[in-house]
């Protein structure tokens, strides 16, 4: 379920002149018992709105005074979210003669033309406050506090994302709120204003067009609306016939496919930053290490420790806090079973409330493997976003592959890639090398499965993070024992772990001359690099002075190891 929560205006949305209709309330009632929230937020006082709204119960957090007070319904708690007004601005407002003027925890309000008046003061007094209009009436309150911030807080209460709210409202005080929700809805007796800025408009009035919104929602969580929704898109890349290049924030079934350091982290990683950038929640199964320390993501997991599914419910419980679950430390047979236990309790989140938004599986033929048992049962059928990344597509399981719907080659041999997928699927995708292009760094291959026709050339927009993360975290991080690169010399007598480039320089200087020469004519430092360490271009540097036989072990050494530093060690 997409929409877990609907925020709605009062007055002029779900009330007309004042009062909610019974078949509203009975609406409303309906919603409820779908197992979604409600949350009210109103510029009246709460005192007065409960004195005319009956069924105040109905929400689950009520937001008064336009964002300034938050209450608890069932508990009758009240938290006080704006400072209370100056009581010399009040008494200044009363001595001019301001009518009608009502003074609430936080708020000041009074109708226009009265805001002329209210401005003078605030500039004579030098107050930090703002006027908010809502038709008119006239608002006064802190700065910065307004609808919007009001619910934010209620949502961060209810562990709840703005993603998945529906906001519905109807007046200027709205803009602030429905801004933030991921479908904003004006009734239709709603101002001008509001309609063009919404994303959908109802065809009647007040909490009849609550009503017709509610009955959508019910239908089919509002699919029908997803079309209108592209500012929630994420963008790829460009494609050279059709211009910027989307992916949409919902229901896509995506996998990532190409060989060792064909660019498939770099693929994740601009995702991944620009979900973040937006405030999707991400959780990352990382079986092999690559995405500890990404910026804004918390690591759960490592070589030496395994992470419990208590801490990682724990960790998505916040949904601001995006999360990678670092596999590691777990077996590699006793993947799929640690993977399918924390999924499940993971889907039991998304199932109440709609995040994680994304869930990506990197190297997703160590925890969905072909021969994996039922696996139909183990990703959901419900239209979420998931990505997979893998070298085999054959080697993952077929029930999980038919789930899929969007497909991104990386790399070289985009054909091999998809007979891999084909086998599993049961699909008949075809690459007709009509692209050249398509084997240039950073240029991809996407299919759309369902049409099943010929795929779009789309050329990547990096995440502006990525050098620097990947320069970071192979600098000075630690690989495992089977990502290391270990000085053997030639008749294997050493075991010289390397777990980072700047152990790798350092070891590098030590080793004897027939300990380098060996691993250089193998061509085996420019192959982990390009393998294990997936930098590609880097490691055609290395392998350049690999094989330019006019160096001597001496020079060589000293150009890789140069190299490493300078590549490892400068600014990104």
């Amino acid at each position: 379920m997409r929409y877990i929560c609907v925020t709605l205006d009062y007055d002029g949305t779900l009330a007309r002149n004042g009062s909610v209709a019974q078949s509203t309330i009975d609406a409303l009632q309906r919603l409820r018992t779908s197992g979604r929230k409600l949350i009210l937020a109103t510029g009246r006082e709460l005192p007065d709105l409960l004195k005319v709204f009956a069924d105040a119960t109905l929400f689950d957090r009520i937001v008064a005074e336009n964002g300034a007070l938050l209450y608890r319904p069932s508990s009758r708690e009240e938290v006080v979210l704006g400072e209370p007004p100056p009581p010399e601005f009040v008494e200044e407002l009363r001595k001019r003669d301001v009518q009608p003027l009502s003074v609430g925890r936080s708020i000041v309000a009074t109708w226009h033309p009265q805001e002329t008046t209210v401005l003078e003061v605030i500039r004579e007094m030098s107050l930090e406050l703002q006027i908010i209009f809502n038709k008119n009436a006239v608002m006064i309150l802190p700065s910065g506090v307004n609808k919007g911030s009001g619910v934010l807080a209620a949502l961060k209460e209810l562990n709840l994302s703005p993603h998945n709210v529906v906001g519905v409202g109807d007046a200027e005080n709205d803009h602030a709120f429905l801004g933030s929700c991921e479908c904003s809805v004006a009734v239709s007796n709603a101002l001008p204003a509001l309609k063009e800025r919404a994303d959908w408009v109802t065809a009647h009035a007040h909490g009849t067009g609550v009503e017709e919104l509610i009955q959508l929602l019910l239908k089919d969580d509002l699919q029908e609306l997803e079309p209108r929704l592209k500012r929630h898109q994420t963008l790829l890349g460009a494609s050279p016939s059709d211009g910027p290049f989307f992916l949409p924030s919902y229901n896509c079934r995506l996998l990532i496919a190409g060989p060792s350091g064909s660019g498939k982290s770099t693929v994740v990683s601009a995702l991944l930053e620009r979900l973040a950038q937006s405030q999707h929640q991400i959780c990352l199964f990382d079986p092999e290490g690559d995405y500890e320390g990404f910026e804004q993501f918390l690591t759960l997991g490592g070589p030496d420790r395994i992470p419990t599914p208590t801490e990682i419910l724990d960790a998505l419980n916040n949904p601001k806090q995006s999360l990678v679950v670092n596999l590691l430390g777990v077996p590699l047979a006793d993947r799929p079973s640690f993977f399918q236990g924390v999924l499940a309790r993971v889907q039991e989140l998304r199932f109440r409330t709609g995040h994680p938004h994304w869930l990506i599986v990197d190297e997703a033929h160590h925890v969905l493997p072909k021969e994996l048992a039922n696996a139909e049962n183990v990703i959901p059928k419900d239209p979420e976003s998931l990505v997979l990344v893998t070298v085999h597509p054959d080697s993952v399981s077929p029930a999980i592959l038919k789930s899929v719907n969007t497909i991104i080659a990386v790399g070289p041999e985009p054909q091999a890639l998809l007979d891999g997928f084909n086998q599993n699927a049961g699909s008949n995708l075809q690459w007709h090398a009509r692209q050249p292009e398509t084997n240039q760094t950073g240029t991809l291959l996407v299919w759309n499965v369902s049409d099943g026709g010929i795929p779009q050339t789309v050329k990547l927009e990096p995440g502006k993070g990525e050098r620097r993360r990947h320069h970071r975290k192979y600098a000075e991080g630690t690989l495992g024992e089977d990502r290391s690169f270990y000085f053997r010399g030639p008749f294997g007598r050493l075991n010289l772990r390397v777990q980072n480039m700047n152990l790798f320089a350092q070891i590098a200087e030590g080793v004897d001359e027939d300990t380098w020469q060996f691993h250089r004519v193998h061509g085996d430092y420019s192959r982990w690099l390009r393998e294990t360490i997936k930098d590609g271009d880097f490691a055609g540097v290395v392998e350049a002075v690999e094989k330019n036989n006019s160096l001597d072990a001496k020079e060589s050494r000293r150009q890789i190891v140069e190299a490493v530093r300078k590549h490892y060690t400068a600014p990104a």
